[in-house]
């Protein structure tokens, strides 16, 4: 009986993640209530409240179900064996080959990155979310950094300004294809991304990332 009770209460916390994927990607985060969401998943809301104390729990528990492509591809690259910018291409093909089959994934970065509002109520989903970003654009800093040393070069910039650079250019190229999926997410951010490194005189060594 204990076993079916744990099973029933894990359904229950499943259901009300799946519940809020699809009430915050309708409305937006602000404008749906804890109510909204427990009808949703066909529970009270105390059965919510069992499980989460808040919508901004709730929000960072959906968040946690999904590995967020970006930050688990990018966490350790810059301290992989061989060359840094060939990790860093296969790392973010990883990256886009996620975002771009998987439905989950795309539902939790579209909520995140473009149905939170600045409100009292989420400033502190929106800093968790703002701290994840930090650590990427960190993760490029060092893979950049690692790059220039390696190739004993110096950088065209900081190494601090082109990882923000490059991390945008990921992020908008991203954002507009979850907005309007009118191009092909995988070929078009990868021949940014090469003509990025390339500019700034950090091409991929390997020549099959390189000539794509």
């Amino acid at each position: 009986m204990a076993r079916r009770t744990k099973a029933e209460a894990l359904a229950t916390r499943e259901a009300l993640l799946d519940a809020a994927e699809r009430v915050f990607e309708q409305r937006g985060v602000t404008r749906s209530t804890l109510a909204d969401i427990a009808a949703a998943a066909g529970v009270t809301r105390g059965a919510l409240y069992w499980h989460f104390e808040g919508k901004g729990e709730l929000f960072n528990a959906m968040m946690e179900r999904v590995t967020l492509p970006l930050q688990s591809e990018l966490a350790d690259v810059a301290m992989k064996p061989g060359d840094p910018i060939d990790a860093l291409m296969h790392a973010l093909e990883r990256a886009l080959e996620q975002i771009a089959s998987d439905d989950r994934t795309q539902r939790v970065l579209t909520i995140a990155n473009m149905l939170v509002e600045l409100v009292d109520e989420l400033l502190p989903v929106r800093e968790r979310y703002a701290q994840m970003e930090r650590a990427d654009v960190l993760s490029l800093q060092r893979v950049l950094e690692r790059a220039g040393a390696q190739r004993k070069q110096a950088l065209a910039a900081p190494a601090a300004q082109l990882a923000h650079g490059l991390h945008a250019m990921v992020r908008g190229l991203v954002d507009g294809w979850l907005l309007h999926r009118n191009f092909d997410l995988q070929a078009t951010t990868r021949a940014a991304v090469l003509a990025y490194l390339r500019g700034i005189g950090l091409p991929p060594r390997s020549q099959a990332l390189g000539n794509r």
